[in-house]
């Protein structure tokens, strides 16, 4: 064989290669969010990057414990049902598509790719150092460490939930979810206190993704550092707007701007 048909051989086969992932086209991969997750549904017994994506994403909730390793085992079995559960979606244990949707707004800004959930490196490796400098932003909280992402949707809430309210009132929107962060009885990550079910009306309207401004990112950082105007409430609410009959019953501390802070 001449060197020119090696040559062609070898870029027909480097083009096979590229075309599919662990037997999926490569057109079936979600670029939207950065996502590598595939349209077919993962269930027990299902391998491949996508569900490396799934276990990656859990694990950065705080819902999956194991090694993100691509086999959908019985921990991801119960992981997925714990998410779907705390989601408040049908509890079964598949991570179809609307689960694969959920899952992805929730972790928004999370890299497969430099996280070692897509791309079939582990955590640590060459790949995951070129992660764009911004993923690499984390803070300190309480003894937790917090990803850009984490804090990205800190800044959303804080957005979403206070936008026209003194900046006292912002900053201390943020010490409630951080406050929450701190108590057993709330989820044990920013994303799965945001996202609690029925938490947060910026959730329910989708105000959440609003594209927070300067004030709001800097009431989420001056929170980090310690200020807490709630003084360490961990609800909070409208009393103008609110229907919740149950709000009421919680002690409350003060009232900043529009919104009352309680126990």
């Amino acid at each position: 064989m001449s060197r020119k048909w090696r040559w062609l051989v070898a870029a027909f086969a480097l083009v096979l290669t590229l075309f599919c992932i662990n037997g999926v086209p490569i057109d079936s991969i979600s670029k939207q969010d950065g996502t590598v997750f595939t349209t077919r549904n993962l269930v027990k017994g299902s391998k491949g990057t996508d569900v490396r994506e799934l276990q990656g994403r859990l694990k950065h909730l705080g819902y999956y414990k194991g090694r993100i390793d691509g086999d959908f085992g019985w921990g991801t079995y119960w992981s997925v049902r714990n998410f779907q559960y705390k989601f408040g979606m049908k509890v079964d244990g598949v991570a179809g598509s609307k689960t694969r949707t959920k899952l992805t707004r929730a972790t928004r800004g999370y890299n497969p790719w430099a996280a070692g959930g897509g791309g079939g490196g582990k955590s640590g490796s060459k790949s995951a150092s070129k992660a764009p400098a911004a993923a690499t932003k984390s803070a300190s909280y309480g003894g937790k460490n917090l990803s850009a992402n984490d804090l990205k949707l800190l800044a959303n809430a804080v957005y979403g939930e206070s936008r026209g309210e003194p900046y006292v009132g912002q900053v201390a929107v943020a010490a409630v979810i951080l406050n929450r962060l701190d108590n057993p009885n709330f989820p044990n990550s920013v994303p799965g206190i945001i996202f609690q079910p029925g938490a947060f009306t910026a959730v329910a309207d989708g105000q959440i993704w609003m594209t927070p401004n300067e004030s709001a990112k800097k009431a989420v950082q001056d929170a980090l550092k310690g200020w807490d105007p709630s003084s360490s409430a961990i609800y909070y609410f409208n009393p103008v707007t609110a229907t919740s009959k149950w709000i009421w019953s919680r002690p409350q501390i003060k009232r900043i701007g529009k919104h009352i802070f309680c126990r």
